[in-house]
């Protein structure tokens, strides 16, 4: 005889208060119940159940408990006679009661009672039955196991399981026909037959009626047709993640995860057994996805187990977790470790244990890193056994190698236990940039992790609060806040973009720094994305030197966003590989140009203008396309050139060659170009005229008359010359001599100094002009023109010191040049004196190295000389007859 449990579960019985009134099916009861088989006693069409069915729903009063065991009990042998027979089964307890109750008429006790006494107490045929939805609610398992003394063989047993999901159960009394049934055949093995009915998610509620066929030896059976809710019968999976871990109060908590995702909240039981001094095992029942376990001590270890069911108690309960094992050390911190923020305040509780002998908290004393004695002043005691340390005003741990915390010790007086404590404080005061852009469409914001990269295995995000209106006087960490997603550029910063915005709401955003050990956040700020407008640059930015003013004109266009008042910015500088730049601010919200004054007109400039409110508010804008000034003639020339001439011909004669000699202009002094050059003449016979020369530097001419005055002038697009050089040829002026002397001295191959006296005059002395050369030479010719105040001046030239020069000075009064000094060569005293300085320099350097020469060669001689003579003299000091004798001492 076998023996099988049966495990269903009843869900709202009103639900099958309608099943059981058409004489349908056995609704399941909360109590042990067996199965008596028999023949069958009706071919009724209808598929009734062969025993019967209640008359009214009296049997299902007290049907409210989730699990139900019950036995299905079988009887029959394989005999020929039985080998055709169908034995119905019915429900009842252990000992064979209330099997009778299922009907009415004299016949059914009759065949029950033939059935207990000539197959069931015979054969004895059993099988247990488990029945339960899985915990992912897909799928409606039924696991049949036969008792050790079942008769027949489970492998060659056949098992089927007929169920029907009616979508709609109405009031009608007509039973349901055996045809709407479908038929699933059941896996068997040798440790018993499993049933898997698939079950739509949208008809968990429904009622699912059923009932097995069983064959075995030839001899078939069939249970009453049952009835029960899917929804109710849930059997969830076991609960994962169980985790363990000691509480900042000292407690043991234990946590996990639920696996099954259920429509309905679920209840836990827990089962610990605690191994310390005292043994403990409980077992406790809770809601919430933990449980604390008060009173841990150093050097217990704990194995907990979970599992899980339907909080309305319907249902069956899960497998139990597999088991954890947590076992706390002999020294034990609580909170083992801290996450905190610069200028927090943070606490360690420690719990003593040494050679099975708890410290006394009075006992402990705490250090940091082993190497700083923690003051005495910020222990606490809490109790006999638990000692507290207080840290304030935290300040940001510095990475010491790999680590990255400080590391916290819980001693006793005479040593430390090897276990520690770690304490991480980070700076959170992470900046927040933001940034509109010019189009008013998007907000980019910028942040930097660098204060929080010594945190390893942590992430962060920014998370932020959109207000409707406006920021907050004080920004706070609002408790509802969407996080934003950040991209890490290269430059190391994170940046997140805001697109749409709402220009005048305010953004209160933070960054969340997630960790294992918790999380913190950075001061939280608030953005209003119209206070921080990046403007576009201005546009058609055009720059040009003015004419006659001669200043630089800059001129931009406004953007079209935003629309406050704007103030500018201008940069300016010469074009060039390196700009040195220089700025000027225009503060005037409705100016569009503005004018520099600048040093060189005939210069390139590049020219960039940028924006930003005048408020003060947002950013510069990026600077505009730099423009170029163009160089063009703004004014007029400032002044002729300077000019002189060169003689030809004979001196005795009235008519000689002048050959005008002058330098190119400057850009400064042309203003910005020369086109030409004209030169004017006037004499007192042929009066004045012009010769337009172009841009040749040289003109001749015929002298001819007593006196002849020519002006050179500078010509541009804008006109000629208004200041300009005269310079006038006359015959009496010519014989004219205002310089008593002239002296050359060579200072080196590249400078000779001229100095000159000059004779009192009546006549007004302009200028002086010098003139040198190489001496019988005609070209090569080189001039200056020097203030009439100087009595002595430098000429820097490249002089060849082989070659003799020609040296003249040329006194130029108003009435005309006169009479030239002039000298051939240097001067006498010049010359010797050169000479002189020469030899010296040559004679210097000579006895300087011979005095080195003759030194070295004394100090090596002395040296030799003193090993020649001392090197056998024995050292007194070392002789017997010496010892005890004070050498330094003096006699007389």
């Amino acid at each position: 005889m076998m023996c099988q449990k049966f495990y269903v579960v009843l869900l709202h019985w009103e639900f099958l208060y309608v099943i059981a009134a058409l004489n349908l099916a056995y609704p399941i009861s909360p109590w042990k119940f067996k199965l008596f088989c028999g023949p069958p006693n009706t071919t009724d069409d209808s598929f009734l159940s062969p025993a019967g069915a209640p008359n009214n729903a009296s049997a299902l009063k007290g049907a409210s408990e989730a699990i139900v065991e019950a036995k299905f009990n079988s009887s029959g042998i394989y005999v020929p006679e039985l080998s055709k027979t169908v034995f119905h089964c019915c429900f009842g307890n252990e000992q064979g009661q209330n099997c009778s109750a299922l009907t009415d008429n004299t016949e059914g006790k009759t065949l029950a009672s033939v059935v207990k006494a000539s197959v069931f107490r015979q054969l004895g045929v059993n099988w247990d039955i488990e029945c339960w939805m899985k915990g992912d609610l897909t799928l409606f398992i039924c696991h049949m196991e036969p008792l050790p003394k079942n008769p027949f063989k489970n492998y060659d047993s056949k098992v089927h399981l007929l169920y029907d999901l009616p979508e709609v159960i109405d009031d009608s009394p007509l039973p349901p026909l055996k045809d709407s049934f479908q038929t699933v055949q059941c896996n068997c093995s040798l440790r018993g037959c499993e049933c898997h009915v698939p079950v739509p998610r949208a008809k968990l509620n429904y009622a699912l009626l059923m009932y097995l066929e069983i064959t075995s030896a030839g001899v078939s059976f069939q249970s009453p047709l049952m009835s029960l809710q899917p929804m109710l019968v849930v059997k969830p999976d076991p609960p994962l993640g169980l985790h363990m871990e000691v509480t900042d109060d000292g407690n043991l908590k234990i946590s996990w995860d639920s696996q099954t995702m259920a429509p309905f909240p679920l209840q836990y039981q827990v089962k610990y057994l605690e191994n310390s001094t005292i043994v403990r095992e409980a077992a406790e029942i809770v809601s919430a996805t933990s449980l604390l376990v008060d009173s841990v001590l150093p050097g217990s270890s704990y194995e907990v187990q979970v599992r899980s069911k339907r909080l309305d108690g319907s249902g069956v309960w899960s497998d139990w977790s597999s088991p954890q094992v947590f076992t706390t050390q002999d020294v034990v911190y609580f909170p083992p470790k801290i996450l905190t923020s610069v200028g927090s305040n943070a606490s360690f509780h420690c719990i003593y244990k040494n050679e099975n002998q708890i410290i006394s908290s009075k006992q402990i004393v705490w250090w940091r890193n082993l190497a700083e004695k923690i003051p005495e002043i910020q222990y606490s005691i809490v109790s006999d056994r638990v000692s507290k340390v207080t840290f304030s005003n935290l300040k940001a741990t510095r990475p010491r190698g790999k680590f990255t915390y400080d590391a916290v010790y819980c001693c006793n007086e005479q040593a430390c236990h090897h276990r520690y404590a770690e304490l991480y404080v980070i700076d959170v005061n992470i900046n927040i940039s933001c940034e509109t852009d010019g189009y008013l469409t998007k907000m980019t914001c910028r942040w930097s992790p660098s204060t929080i990269q010594s945190l390893v295995g942590s992430t962060v995000q920014l998370r932020y609060h959109r207000r409707s209106l406006y920021c907050p006087d004080s920004p706070s960490i609002h408790p509802t806040s969407e996080p934003k997603n950040c991209v890490l550029q290269r430059d190391g910063f994170y940046e997140c973009v805001f697109q749409p915005i709402f220009l005048l709401s305010g953004y209160t955003m933070w960054i969340r720094i997630n960790h294992s050990l918790g999380s913190l956040d950075s001061p939280p700020t608030c953005v209003l994305p119209d206070s921080v407008v990046k403007p576009l640059p201005p546009s058609n930015v055009k720059a040009e030197i003015t004419v006659n003013t001669g200043l630089l004109k800059v001129s931009w266009e406004k953007p079209v966003f935003p629309e406050n008042n704007l103030q500018f910015q201008i940069r300016y500088g010469l074009s060039g590989k390196e700009i040195q730049w220089k700025t000027h601010e225009v503060f005037d919200a409705k100016s569009k140009s503005a004018s520099l004054l600048v040093s060189d007109l005939c210069a390139v400039y590049v020219v960039q203008v940028r924006c930003r409110r005048l408020d003060g508010l947002g950013y510069w804008s990026n600077w505009s396309s730099p423009a170029y000034t163009l160089v063009m003639d703004v004014k007029v020339p400032m002044r002729g050139p300077e000019f002189w001439r060169k003689m030809d011909g004979d001196v005795t004669k009235k008519e000689r060659n002048v050959t005008l000699l002058w330098k190119p202009l400057t850009k400064n002094d042309s203003l910005c170009s020369v086109r030409r050059y004209v030169v004017k003449h006037r004499t007192a016979h042929n009066g004045t005229w012009s010769e337009d020369v172009g841009n040749r530097t040289n003109l001749t001419f015929l002298w001819t008359e007593p006196a002849h005055t020519v002006t050179v002038l500078a010509v541009n697009s804008l006109g000629a010359s208004l200041v300009n050089f005269n310079l006038t040829f006359s015959w009496p002026m010519s014989k004219v001599s205002a310089v008593e002397s002239l002296s050359a001295y060579p200072l080196s191959s590249s400078c000779v100094i001229l100095s000159w006296t000059l004779s009192p005059d009546d006549y007004s002395l302009l200028y002086l002009v010098i003139e040198w050369k190489i001496l019988n030479e005609d070209d090569g010719m080189k001039w200056l023109r020097i203030p009439s105040n100087v009595k002595k001046f430098y000429i820097h030239d490249n002089f060849i010191p082989i070659e003799k020069y020609q040296f003249s000075l040329y006194p130029v009064f108003m009435e005309g040049v006169g009479k030239p000094k002039i000298i051939n060569g240097f001067t006498k005293d010049a010359i010797d004196k050169q000479q002189n300085d020469a030899g010296l320099y040559v004679i210097v350097p000579i006895i300087i190295s011979s005095c080195v020469l003759l030194l070295g060669t004394l100090l090596i001689s002395h040296q030799r000389m003193k090993k020649l003579f001392w090197d056998d003299v024995p050292n007194p000091k070392n002789c017997s007859w010496a010892q005890g004798l004070n050498f330094q001492k003096v006699t007389v």
